[in-house]
């Protein structure tokens, strides 16, 4: 025993700085970074030629044909702007940090990517088969519409959260997603009205200044993001069902099938976790606040 502490401190006495440094950072960071580098080069090869578009983001009439198939990976780590990668690289960094800590880092790596290419299969084939008309399009997507973003496989930690630890809480900000539905809501109101520009400007303030209260960690600030506390059971359905009822009525740049996709996948484990571990999901909801 004493040899082997011997070993094991000597080991990590020989690394380098950098080395404690990189070895310390969880998947979840690691995740972060990727996206956020991946990011900086779509914005770079689009400011170059928007048609490289169709490398990366998955756009359903192709991929269906076979065409461009690495975009099912690509597209897990491309975001539509800085909003878009922040408010989902601050929902990954929540959800991610405590799943991986249940799960594993390996498991965890291993679940984020197939839950990623899994919620975008699931938006590839419902939007190709059943886009095909007005209501399906509404419903599904547009197949001729890309897709793109990390929420499919956030969505599958959600899944998972929802399965082991149904009655755990936790917050749902809903100011930023608000803002968004409003803007697109005022657009198909509004047309080209003159006012529109201005609501626009007042909700994308607003926008910004929500996302800065959310993190600022002072509690009246944070009101101002409208947080919802509620069990992870219900964050599923409170984050997708209204979406997909206004999207009935105004077209929203929402992936909705992906994030059922994602969810779907994260359910499926959660219950295998659930039933081959019993006994730990017990302890792990007596530990976690109801």
């Amino acid at each position: 025993m004493n040899n082997n502490l011997r070993q094991y401190t000597k080991k990590n006495l020989n690394k380098s700085f950098l080395e404690n440094f990189f070895s310390n950072i969880s998947v979840t960071m690691w995740l972060i970074i990727a996206n956020i580098l991946f990011f900086i080069v779509e914005e770079i090869l689009l400011y170059i030629n928007p048609n490289f578009i169709d490398y990366l983001a998955l756009r359903p009439a192709f991929a269906i044909q076979g065409k461009y198939l690495w975009t099912f990976l690509t597209s897990m780590f491309m975001h539509a702007g800085l909003a878009h990668l922040f408010v989902n690289m601050l929902s990954l960094f929540f959800i991610g940090v405590f799943v991986e800590k249940l799960i594993g880092k390996k498991r965890f790596l291993l679940f984020y990517l197939l839950a990623g290419l899994f919620a975008g299969a699931f938006f590839v084939f419902l939007s190709a088969f059943f886009g095909t008309f007005p209501l399906g399009i509404k419903i599904f997507g547009d197949p001729n519409i890309p897709g793109l973003g990390a929420s499919g496989a956030i969505f599958g930690l959600l899944g998972i959260l929802a399965v082991l630890t149904p009655k755990a809480k936790v917050y749902l900000i809903a100011g930023p997603l608000i803002a968004i539905i409003l803007e697109y809501v005022l657009e198909g109101m509004l047309g080209a009205n003159p006012i529109l520009n201005i609501l626009i400007v007042i909700i994308q303030i607003y926008f910004v200044f929500s996302l800065l209260a959310m993190i600022s960690f002072n509690s009246k600030l944070s009101k101002f993001a409208l947080p919802l506390k509620i069990s992870f059971w219900l964050v599923p359905i409170a984050a997708i069902l209204p979406l997909v009822i206004i999207g009935l009525f105004v077209s929203l740049p929402i992936g909705n099938m992906a994030h059922f996709g994602g969810f779907l996948a994260g359910a499926i484990y959660g219950a295998y976790l659930r039933t081959k571990y019993p006994k730990k999901v017990r302890l792990l909801n007596k530990m976690i606040p109801q």
